[in-house]
């Protein structure tokens, strides 16, 4: 079976790197799942989940608050701002994270701080229901 070398880096370090038969990510227009030889693609990331299946069938779970995507045919590449492991998630943190970015929207001042905080905010729900879709898997 042919299979896929993925890494995983933000700007914190190296989060992930192996081989999978499959990987899953949040692409700007919608989520993307790529194969082994799949077509050479450049792409923005959304807050969301990066899945990677292993060829035994094991699901490796990533929180990505965005970034690039590129993908060649046996390789692909997470360029997050910043990336979270499963193992690493905090339910509670990401909970806090969510009423300061509402908060934080609340009292913008003008549009950027409006934008700004609306983007922190699209960010921390995403981590939230990352956390909790985890909990449920788990």
């Amino acid at each position: 079976m042919s299979q896929l070398h993925v890494d995983i880096v933000s700007a914190e370090g190296h989060i992930h790197s192996g081989e999978a038969a499959m990987v899953f990510a949040p692409a700007e227009l919608g989520e993307v799942g790529i194969a082994p030889k799949h077509s050479p693609l450049l792409t923005r990331l959304k807050p969301g989940e990066v899945r990677v299946k292993t060829a035994d069938g094991e699901q490796l779970y990533f929180f990505v608050s965005g970034g690039l995507l590129e993908v060649q045919p046996h390789l692909v590449t997470v360029m997050a701002d910043t990336a979270l492991r499963a193992k690493d998630a905090d339910e509670a943190a990401a909970a806090d994270a969510k009423r300061a970015a509402e908060e934080a929207v609340e009292n913008a001042k003008g549009e950027m701080d409006l934008a700004r905080a609306q983007a922190e905010l699209v960010e921390a729900a995403a981590r939230l229901h990352f956390v909790k879709k985890l909990k449920d898997i788990r």
